[in-house]
This record gives structure tokens, sequence and C-alpha cells, in this order.
């Protein structure tokens, strides 16, 4: 889940295991707590999802290779890793994330408030273009100190909604011509679950808090809110706005109504990913960015991928937008956090702002036919970011004209930031909602919004 904790909404668009692959790095390794044997910093950075198809390793290794051949004194260790909310805590508390690790936009505050990442302004603040971020991203990782404690790195998207072309055209369908409202979602994914036994036209994540985000991203899209800040900095649930009701009830009616949800009820972020690819998934909501992940670690077959907006219904309706961003522990220390901040300039940033370096990373990926321009969000500003794209155009390899949907309403999308308090907590007590909905014909959708609201406010009222 990957999000601002504010509304970003006011100016984006101006903006293996440890063991499995030490192997990565090109360097022996060391002892994993500071100094390699032969006197180098050590420093345990997230590589990629667990499962990574081989040649999104080869790409990942090579980018080490330049790293440390231009920063002989670091020795790079990746580390397979997958953020996930039921999970990230223990291995937080655990010592057993790797030095540089990624967190949503909606945890950094929470995890400056309680002391568990390391402050990264003074390093932060060697970065050439540290002062040019859009105020609203650089925002989502600053303390109250003004001090920057988590770096935006990657992955600021919009939601969209993420189709098989192969299985509309099975349903006689033109996959040039995506669904542009929630009734036609509707009709589209019956057409497909007809024409294809056991594949699930329209699917819902309902785990590991991707439930209460994507009911979320369903209540945005309806003009609805899941919680109101008032000036005075308190925040009220409203679980049982109309909105909400309206995505359940949608819900409702393609599973029990159309029979065109499929049987797996259980699915997050990665299990959704893997079904949509493995192409027993007609249409899904994530973030816009996701195509990169299906191709590196689900073998997504590009010609089957198409992209498209939102649908938007209501007045206030928006498109929730979020993001990643780049923390270390608590007790890292300079010589680590130097190293860090090098290390997500070069892997993360730098080519984002610099043409030499956004030119050698996409010859890098491209050489391993590894996606080059999904579409995502301005780190910086809309201008920015079309330089970006001029600059590796000759490189980029994603089938845009099957994104056209999404690419072309992009930056006059009315984007939304998550809810800014208790967002995992809240999100948790949502899961159990949509699963209810899911597998109980007859469950009673404003008593599990009533009661699921009664339980986020008592999280809110504890402070």
């Amino acid at each position: 889940m990957k999000s601002t904790r504010r509304a970003i909404a006011l100016t984006l668009v101006g903006a293996l295991t440890a063991t499995a692959l030490a192997a990565c790095s090109s360097s022996g390794s060391g002892d994993g707590d500071g100094e390699s044997a032969d006197g180098k910093t050590t420093l345990k950075v997230v590589s990629l999802l667990p499962g990574s198809e081989p040649e999104a390793i080869d790409a990942f290794n090579e980018q080490v290779k330049q790293f440390e051949d231009a920063n002989p004194d670091i020795d790079v260790v990746p580390e397979e890793y997958e953020w996930k909310a039921t999970t990230f805590a223990a291995q937080l508390a655990g010592g057993t994330l790797p030095d540089v690790f990624e967190i949503p936009f909606t945890d950094a505050k929470t995890l400056v408030e309680n002391k568990q990442i390391a402050d990264l302004d003074t390093q932060f603040r060697t970065l050439p273009y540290a002062d040019k971020f859009n105020p609203a991203i650089i925002e989502a990782g600053t303390g109250p100190d003004g001090h920057v404690y988590a770096i935006p790195a990657k992955n600021v998207y919009g939601v969209g909604l993420h189709y098989n072309r192969a299985l509309f055209e099975s349903a006689g369908l033109d996959p040039d011509s995506p669904p542009t409202t929630w009734d036609q979602v509707r009709e589209y994914a019956k057409k497909i679950a007809d024409a294809n036994p056991g594949v699930a036209g329209y699917a819902q994540m309902t785990q590991n808090n991707t439930g209460g985000w994507q009911l979320t991203v369903n209540t945005y899209s309806r003009g609805g809110r899941v919680q109101e800040v008032g000036d005075d900095g308190k925040a009220t649930e409203s679980l049982d706005n109309d909105g909400t009701k309206e995505a359940l009830e949608f819900l409702q009616a393609l599973r029990w109504e159309d029979n065109s949800m499929g049987s797996n009820f259980l699915l997050d972020w990665g299990t959704m990913n893997e079904a949509f690819a493995a192409g027993q998934v007609g249409m899904y909501t994530s973030g816009s960015d996701v195509y990169t992940s299906m191709v590196q670690s689900n073998g997504l077959d590009p010609a089957t991928y198409g992209l498209t907006a939102l649908p938007l219904d209501g007045d206030d309706a928006g498109v929730l937008t979020g993001g990643t961003l780049a923390a270390m522990p608590a007790k890292a220390t300079d010589d680590k956090k130097a190293a860090a901040v090098k290390w997500i300039d070069f892997f993360y940033l730098n080519k984002l702002v610099d043409q030499d370096a956004a030119v050698k990373d996409a010859q890098t990926l491209v050489a391993s036919d590894q996606p080059v321009g999904t579409p995502v969000l301005p780190m910086f500003s809309k201008e920015q970011y079309l330089e970006n794209q001029e600059w590796i155009k000759d490189y980029i390899n994603v089938p845009l004209n099957q994104m056209t949907g999404y690419t072309d309403t992009m930056f006059d999308l009315p984007l939304v930031g998550e809810p800014s308090q208790k967002t995992q907590e809240v999100y948790a007590l949502m899961d159990p909602v949509v699963q209810a909905v899911l597998t109980d014909q007859n469950a009673d959708i404003d008593k599990l919004l009533a009661d699921a609201n009664k339980q986020a406010q008592a999280l809110l009222d504890q402070g």
C-alpha cells in the first residue's frame, strides 16, 4: 500500500532472501553490521520481490556493479523484500530488515513519532535536487522537527483500472475501448466471466490490509471519504458514508447476482498481480505502476495488458494516490546513512533529473528486457517528468499504446491522498468487511460498516 499522509491532490501533477541474493553483489560479503572484512561500508539494500524473473535479477546485479564501481568504499548486499502491513512491524522490531528498506507514504509519520527510523536530513540535504521535490511528496517523510526521515524513492502513482486485453477479446469486447463507468465495469466483468468459466471478470483485494486500501479507492471514486480531519487535527471516521456503501453494494452485485468475481476471495497485492498475469482476472484496481512488478515477478505477457483511468462517479469523486519512501532503522550509523543516501540517489532518484543517468539506467534495463517507461506520477514536476521521458524515449519498451486510457488523463486526475491517521490499522478493520460481502450472500453492509466505524473511531480516540 503505497500513499501519502496528506491529500496529494494539491500539486502532484506540478510534481531471494539475503542468502539467495548475496551473489548479486559484486564485492565479497561482510558482516552486514558496519564494515566488511576489507574495510568497506557494508550496506544491505532492498532488491526485488521474492521470486523475480532471472532477467530482472540480472539487471539489478548490473546496477549494483555500476554503483560499486563508482563507490569502491561501499559493499552493497541486496536482499529480497516485499512490504506487507501484517509483517513489517515485526521485521523492523526484530532487526531483520535491510539497512535501506521501502515503506508506503502512509507509514512514515508514525515511524518517526515512534523513533523507529533514522533521521536522514543531513545526508538528504547533500543531494543537489533536495529542494526540488514536490512539497506534498517530501512532506510524507518529514518529521514534526522539519527533518527528512524517509526519502521519496519511487512509484508515485494514481490508482487505475488494469485489464486483460485477451480476456476482453474472448468476451467480444474491444480492448481499445475499456470501460469508463462502474456500470460498464460490471457489464464487462459478467461478459468476461461468462465467456471464460473459472475466470474472475473483476476481482478485489481483500487481505493484508489491501482490502481496506482498495475499498478506500472504490469509496473515493464514488465521491466518499473514509476519514475526515478537522482544523484542529482531530480525525473522525466515516466508513459508513454513501460512497463506501455503494462500493460494497457493487461488489455484492457482481459476486451474488452476476457470479463474475471468480472463487478466490483472499487476494492481496502480490497474489492479485500473480492471478492477473496468469490470465485468471479480467479487471482490477491498483497503482498505475504495477506493470513493472508483473513483468519482473509474474512473467506477464505485455500483449495482454491494458491500463485505463479509474471510473469516477459523483461531484467529489477522486483517485487515490500514493508512493514509496526509502528509510533506515533508527540505529543506523552516520557512515551507513551516507552510503545509503548515495545508493538512494543512484538507484532511485538521479535518473529522474540527470540525462546521462537516465539513459544509462534505461540502457541497463533494456539490455535485460526489463520495463522502461511504466506510467507514474511526477516526483518533482510535470515538466521534469516530460523531460525525463524525452531523454529515454528511444528505450521505452512498455506498451504505452495499450495504456492511453490512463496516460491521456494522468495529469488531470483529481488526486486524493490516503486517510492520514491510523491508516493501516483502519485498513485492517476494513478487510473483513470486504471479505464478508464476498463470502456471505446475506451480509448486512450497514451493520458491517457501523461496527467497523465504531472500532476505527476508538483507534483514533486512543491517539
